[in-house]
């Protein structure tokens, strides 16, 4: 049966693990061409679509950070007038002073991982995968509308590795302890709207770890700039889980809560519409509220269905919209959009997980967040083609390890259907820690895909009474905020002693002990249990011998940790045994840091059924035949090139859902034998090169196949996207894969050397091949192949047009790619402006009658007799004319030192004069409002700057706009 037509599903839509992809018809030399042996899917002739915009108030703030790579020394205050400055409110000293230098740091990208990019050090952290990460800071100034002023206004960090100090203009707003809850900023008391600038300064101090693996370093996640009414929905506002009553009537209660920051009582109406997979509305609810001044309150609605909904699986995720409108005099001033899904969800003691009342294993992986060549700062696509990966394979739960996920994943989960295990942090009852855990559950709560919340994993207290309260409060925290799902801890021991914290959740979760799921459920029959952590299992990809000495391990699965067991006999335990709900293996993918079992030189796990790229393992055909029902699966392993070893005997691994399976070597057959779904069948087969083929049968029927064939030496390198179409978006990601192919146009799974990239048309985000020992950097434009492949990731550029890619080696044939850059309207981001030093803080004089001298200024310490003022303050009017002194000094950037500036106040009301260093630079004659300029020479040193403005009787004067200091 030909190959390709198992492929495209004619012959009852086979799922083949080799990936075969089209290629020409034929080679080089006339001979038709085999592709059994590619890896990878083939490209998809499709554009990503993007996720809903659920929160339209918010703008992304992702372009135009400065970046300091280390820590930053400010010196103490000198004498008591700068002590005294100090500790007051926008005085912030050093690289979060709002002038601050910063034109010499790097410009970066938010999301951003500066730990991706380090060198692999050997004094480093292990658990941290060998990567210094240090101590960071970043900086980033924006304009405010006019038309912004009176809203409420908040920065949202999604999440910053590890801990992190924030202030805005100067004013310190909040500390986070955690890399992976988000950081809400009230940007409203400190915000400054027109030409004025905002300036958000960060201190990421990524020293303090949380996890004992690879947690990246800086702002990592998204960041958003949100600007609503005054008198709008709250972030993480709305509740809105579906619930069926006792007689399989269907509702939706909704609860927003509102926050009111407008000078005045707001009385709103506040409407929820439920909206179908089509956009259709079905149900409608509304409510008025009353929402007092700096306060805030809940409107209460119920939404009923007047028919039954289609329900969400994991099969067919079919997802509802709730859209919740605050109408202020009839007009909608704010919005939201919650995707939902119709479902129920039951843990069993007896039947496991039931899903809409159906019994569904749980066949899960257990995720860290980080990936090859980008770290923890993974794009929303990239995490959309992960989940991809796994559902190939028939993956249907995903245990969050051991933290909240990016949002964006959940939305993934959603719309993919997947069953998530939502996992908590910190195992602290203390306020800080609880309000991590609260956030999660009230950002997460609405998701189809959350099913299980976990309070913690394998911590040494859980056997204890102090970890029982602790749980107790934990799990009382999660109930008030979700009724609706069950909660589980992820435990590793304790589970028979006289306390345990299993007294106080929901499902058992057991992290390995696999040989105590029958004497657990003996002893506890009326309690749900699930594995939540299981295998730990080794494998190198595209390695069939161990070599301890150079810490590669076979891919046979035959190696596993001391505490647990291979994926085959692990799922074995799991599926035998039907009140143990599933399972999560240890993990899904590969991930930096927590070298197992070998240490330096290796810098990443070898857990992962597939590897740091996504490349998959042995473990991925093992899991897809063992967790596949709907078509047919078959997997053969290893690859096919062992010249120098003719007639040795080779060990070939064949894995099928199928009844029987057949080897066959160049096509004579090998002997026919009852498939093992759960352990696999061997052959011990003497090596002849040629191609070696699995069939897989069912009643004597052939429903499926996989071959390898022995390769000729490489002589080319071949380009795979994911996708051939990219959007012009701005944001769209995708992973490129780089092989290297023989004359007849097979993958050369043996090949191992250095390509070469250019990229047009996108960026190169970074770079990967699975090694788990390769301490080759992964940003650039180069990397080995490891076993055969390569990956890069690319970001398009924004537009449409065409992306060109060349991959080069020495001694081959080089790759060319072109990929389509769909038009796609840019994804918004908040402007960043031009590169100026804002002169704000300024000293102002009593009223002179006369005209002062340039020199006239308080006395030292005096901090009473003048004032304090902003630019753009306007002075209050007198009564007769006279003249004030504007002082302010300022340490110019480095640029402006090697070649002066140019110094503009927008407006001035009244005539002056400007000194700048005791040199008079300019006068303004006129008394009308108008501006004022003059040039900066170069120079080092801190600059005085006075301004003389002689005010008119009865009217306003002084610097009424912005002072801006503009490098020349």
């Amino acid at each position: 049966m030909d190959r390709r037509e198992l492929l495209t599903g004619s012959a009852g839509g086979a799922l083949l693990l080799s990936f075969g992809r089209p290629l020409p018809a034929k080679a080089r030399d006339g001979t038709p061409i085999s592709d059994v042996n590619f890896p990878m899917p083939a490209p998809r002739n499709s554009v990503l679509p993007p996720l809903p915009r659920s929160d339209p108030s918010r703008t992304r703030l992702e372009l135009g950070w400065h970046f300091h790579e280390g820590d930053i020394h400010i010196p103490p205050p000198e004498g008591h007038h700068e002590t005294y400055l100090s500790v007051k409110a926008g005085n912030a000293r050093g690289p979060a002073a709002p002038d601050y230098d910063d034109s010499d740091w790097d410009v970066v990208r938010l999301p951003h991982d500066w730990a991706s990019a380090q060198p692999f050090v050997e004094t480093a952290n292990v658990s941290q995968g060998y990567r210094p990460r240090g101590i960071g800071w970043y900086r980033r100034r924006f304009r405010l509308d006019p038309a912004d002023d009176g809203k409420k206004l908040e920065l949202h960090f999604d999440g910053i590795a590890s801990n992190a100090t924030i202030w805005i203009n100067g004013n310190r707003v909040a500390h986070s302890w955690s890399a992976y809850s988000s950081v809400y900023v009230d940007l409203t008391p400190f915000a400054r709207f027109g030409d004025a600038m905002n300036v958000i300064a960060i201190r990421v101090d990524a020293t303090a770890m949380e996890g004992w693996w690879y947690e990246g370093a800086g702002l990592y996640r998204h960041a958003w700039l949100v600007r609503r009414a005054p008198c709008a929905i709250q972030s993480d506002g709305v509740h809105c889980d579906p619930r069926r009553d006792a007689q399989g009537r269907w509702h939706v209660p909704v609860t927003a809560t509102l926050a009111n920051v407008a000078r005045a009582v707001a009385s709103v109406t506040v409407t929820a519409e439920l909206l179908d997979p089509e956009g259709n509305s079905v149900a409608t609810a509304q409510a008025a509220i009353t929402v007092p001044v700096l306060e805030q309150a809940d409107a209460v609605m119920r939404i009923d269905l007047p028919a039954p909904p289609r329900l969400w699986s994991v099969d067919s995720p079919t997802l509802y919209t709730v859209r919740v409108r605050v109408l202020s005099d009839g007009q909608s001033v704010d919005e939201r959009s919650i995707a939902i899904g119709f479902r129920t969800i039951r843990f069993d003691a007896d039947r496991g997980f039931l899903l809409n009342g159906q019994p569904v294993k749980l066949k899960g992986v257990c995720l860290h967040q980080d990936h090859a060549g980008i770290g923890v700062a993974v794009p929303d696509a990239m995490l959309a083609w992960r989940l991809e990966r796994l559902k190939a394979m028939g993956c249907n739960a995903i245990r969050m390890s051991h933290n909240a996920p990016n949002a964006e994943l959940l939305d993934w989960c959603d719309r993919m259907g997947f069953l998530v295990m939502d996992e908590n942090r910190q195992f602290n009852p203390a306020p800080e820690p609880l309000a991590e855990l609260e956030w999660m559950v009230r950002r997460d709560r609405n998701h189809p895909s959350v099913i299980l919340w976990s309070v913690f994993n394998e911590e040494p207290m859980q056997g204890t009474e102090s970890g029982v309260e602790m749980v107790r409060r934990m799990v009382a925290a999660v109930r008030d905020l979700d009724d609706a799902r069950p909660i589980t801890a992820a435990m590793n021991g304790a589970f028979y002693d006289p306390v345990n914290v299993s007294s106080e959740v929901d499902v058992m979760g057991f992290n390995y002990y696999q040989d105590q799921y029958d004497k657990w459920h003996r002893l506890n029959p009326a309690m749900p249990m699930t594995s939540s952590e299981d295998t730990s299992a080794y494998e190198t990809r595209g390695a069939f011998k161990s070599d301890p000495d150079a810490h590669v391990i076979t891919s046979y699965d035959e190696e596993a940790t001391s505490w647990g067991n291979t994926h085959r006999a692990s799922w074995q335990m799991i599926a035998e045994r039907p009140f143990v709900a599933g399972g999560f293996v240890w993990t899904g993918f590969d991930y930096h840091g927590e070298p197992t079992p070998y240490a330096w030189p290796t810098i990443a796990s070898f857990f992962g059924i597939l590897d740091l790229c996504g490349f998959p393992k042995t473990a991925f055909g093992i899991h897809a035949a063992q967790w596949i029902d709907d078509r047919p699966v078959v997997f053969l392993t290893p690859h096919w090139n062992w010249q120098g070893k003719e007639g040795e005997d080779i060990k070939v691994f064949v894995i099928t859902n199928a009844e029987t399976v057949a080897l066959r070597l160049n096509g004579r057959d090998l002997g026919v034998q009852r498939a093992d779904r759960m352990t696999g069948n061997v052959w011990q087969i003497p090596f002849e090169p040629g191609r070696i083929e699995a069939i897989a049968m069912r009643g004597g029927k052939v429903v499926a196949s996989d071959a390898k064939d022995t390769t000729f030496a490489p002589v080319g390198l071949r380009l795979t996207p994911a996708r051939d179409r990219m959007a012009g978006d701005g944001i769209d990601c995708q992973p490129v894969t780089i092989d290297a192919i023989d004359a007849a146009g097979r993958h050369v799974p043996t090949a191992n050397l250095m390509t070469h990239f250019t990229v047009e048309g996108a960026e190169i985000l970074g770079v990967g091949n699975g090694n788990p020992n390769s301490h080759e950097s992964e940003k650039g434009n180069q990397r080995s192949l490891f076993n055969g492949l390569a990956q890069m990731i690319i970001r398009a550029d924004a537009g449409p047009g065409t992306i060109r890619i060349r991959a080069t080696a020495k001694d081959l044939e080089p790759a060319l790619l072109e990929i389509a850059r769909t038009d796609r309207p840019e994804v918004p981001q908040v402007a960043v402006p031009a590169a100026e030093l804002a002169l704000d803080n300024w000293r102002r004089s009593p009223v002179f009658i006369e005209r002062p001298e340039p020199d006239t200024a308080p006395a030292d310490g005096d901090n009473n007799s003048w004032a304090f003022v902003h630019a753009g303050t306007p002075t209050p009017a007198e009564d007769q004319p006279g003249w004030r002194v504007y002082r302010a000094s300022f340490a110019p950037w480095k640029r402006m030192v090697a070649k002066g500036a140019r110094i503009r106040f927008e407006r001035i009301a009244g005539s002056a004069e400007l000194w700048v260093d005791g040199v008079r630079t300019s006068r303004k004659n006129s008394a009308a409002p108008g501006p004022l300029t003059a040039t900066l020479p170069a120079g080092p040193g801190e600059r005085s700057v006075v301004l003389l403005v002689e005010a008119p009787k009865a009217r306003e004067s002084g610097i009424i706009g912005t002072v801006t200091v503009v490098p020349l």
